[in-house]
């Protein structure tokens, strides 16, 4: 489990937020979800994008992605 906080950029009733989310609770990797539409700088950022797994780095790795990419993108 990398030491990295991770952050999911995602929004309500996005499919492929929620295929996100269901690799990375199946991977158990720990991380926070942040809504694009709280923000307007986070949705003119990641409007098209999400969604985009982040960490604290500053790293980004945006969809499509795997388990094996997830894996390598979190050092799990």
């Amino acid at each position: 489990m990398p030491e990295t906080p991770l952050t999911l950029y995602h929004t309500d009733g996005c499919h492929l937020c929620e295929l996100a989310m269901t690799l990375l609770d199946g991977l158990n990797i720990r991380y926070r979800t942040q809504d694009i539409c709280e923000q307007e700088t986070l949705a003119e950022r990641y409007g098209v994008l999400i969604p985009v797994l982040a960490n604290s780095l500053g790293e980004e790795l945006c969809w499509p992605f795997d388990e094996q990419q997830v894996k390598r993108f979190t050092g799990a």
